[in-house]
């Protein structure tokens, strides 16, 4: 039944450097098919060399334990190069409980929305 409750789209993951900052924007159904998409997104991030990294949750509806994995990769690859790496949302509740039932939300920087990621 748990299929049933969510409607799965597909995931776009763009970026782009604003002020300095790598922005990884995420929108749709991330899972096990579509998470190199944003495994990509953080490699890029990671050679950018830019100071901080926000990875814009906002739009994304669901994700899995695939893409758990890649941001804490992407989390230890930017704590090793002495880099900021913030995730922000406001998180749809599928997305917040990924983080709640799996104890990492407070491995992460997380910020409400992409205007406070973005201040630093």
């Amino acid at each position: 039944m748990l299929a049933d409750m969510y409607v799965h789209t597909p995931a776009v993951v763009t970026h782009a450097v604003e002020d300095e900052v790598f922005v990884v924007r995420v929108s749709g159904s991330l899972d096990h098919d579509s998470a190199p998409l944003l495994e990509e997104a953080c490699a890029l991030a990671k050679d950018s060399g830019a100071p901080r990294t926000v990875i814009d949750l906002s739009l994304a509806d669901f994700a899995d334990s695939t893409v758990l994995h890649v941001l804490l990769a992407a989390q230890r690859d930017h704590h090793r190069q002495d880099r900021k790496l913030i995730v922000a949302g406001p998180f749809h509740e599928v997305v917040r409980r990924l983080f709640e039932v799996t104890g990492t939300a407070g491995y992460f920087t997380l910020a409400d929305n992409v205007p406070r990621a973005l201040e630093g």
